[in-house]
């Protein structure tokens, strides 16, 4: 008897529902998180384009619109929440950028060749690449993780970067820039997000190996690091309203952070700003001290 293996795409997770009741929209988000940029734009990706994954809601949100600030045209990837990539293609067009929507599960090769694909035919070229979808489902017990649930999160959170570079890879030129969207948990660990953190972890290791692969052609990877920040991740991800009351209240600062004190590091590592930093992650984290 011959063990059959099946092709990649017949072991696609779909997405996973688990705390239903709770926000996943950051319109049902009360109090809505702060995505606004606080400066003018400089023109610091003037003539570039981008793709931004997650970015219907929450940081990927406040990228987008900042990358539009600066003068970027912008792809935003997103799963299915139409109401928040619409008001988000709305507010980086009022900054004068060309905008392209793209739905659907970037967890599928094919999906994200498909937004690779349709980029280039609308811009003819690619600059930057911000790898910012991700989803969590917290376990208090490592039993509790089904089979479903651990393929489903590295699938969103590391395998989904793995199949865009791999699509926009021959489209990256020398001057190109790659940001990943890792975690403090990648760092510090969390003992209900087991699966996630170590995606989290994932993704560090991916930044560096992927810089040392390209560094040579002229692409440069780095990541960013957020701490607790107010997106539709956590209440999302299965956190208590209880818990959200406190949310943030163990950094430093005694509060979460905003989408828009994140997405400069964004905004930082893909321009020329950052031109001699490749392998590197930065950390907005409210101020908790982590090695790396």
């Amino acid at each position: 008897m011959t063990d059959t293996i099946e092709p990649a795409e017949a072991a696609l997770i779909e997405p996973t529902l688990e705390e239903p009741k709770l926000p996943g929209h950051e319109s049902r988000l009360e109090p809505k998180p702060e995505w606004q940029p606080r400066y003018p734009g400089s023109g610091r990706l003037k003539g570039k384009v981008a793709i931004v994954t997650g970015g219907d809601s929450g940081i990927g949100r406040a990228v987008a619109v900042l990358y539009a600030r600066e003068g970027a045209k912008v792809a935003i990837a997103y799963l299915c929440e139409q109401d928040d990539a619409k008001l988000t293609k709305a507010l980086c067009e009022d900054e004068g950028a060309e905008v392209l929507l793209s739905a659907g599960d970037l967890g599928d090769p094919r999906h994200c060749q498909g937004l690779v694909d349709a980029v280039i035919q609308r811009w003819g070229r690619l600059d930057v690449l911000v790898n910012n979808a991700g989803e969590q489902h917290p376990d208090e017990d490592i039993r509790d993780i089904t089979p479903e649930q651990l393929q489903r999160t590295f699938q969103t959170n590391i395998f989904s970067m793995f199949y865009l570079v791999q699509a926009a890879r021959s489209h990256l030129k020398s001057g190109a820039a790659i940001v990943n969207c890792t975690s403090i948990t990648s760092y510090q660990g969390s003992k209900q997000l087991l699966d996630y953190s170590s995606t989290k972890g994932a993704i560090v290791a991916f930044t560096r190996s992927l810089s040392e692969n390209l560094i040579g052609d002229g692409i440069r990877v780095n990541a960013v690091a957020p701490g607790p920040i107010w997106t539709p991740l956590n209440p999302c991800g299965g956190s208590t309203p209880e818990k959200m009351e406190r949310f943030g209240e163990d950094t430093p600062m005694k509060r979460p952070g905003q989408p828009n004190e994140v997405a400069p590091a964004f905004l930082f590592l893909a321009c020329e700003d950052s031109s001699y930093m490749a392998g590197q992650v930065l950390h907005p984290n409210g101020g908790t001290v982590v090695n790396g």
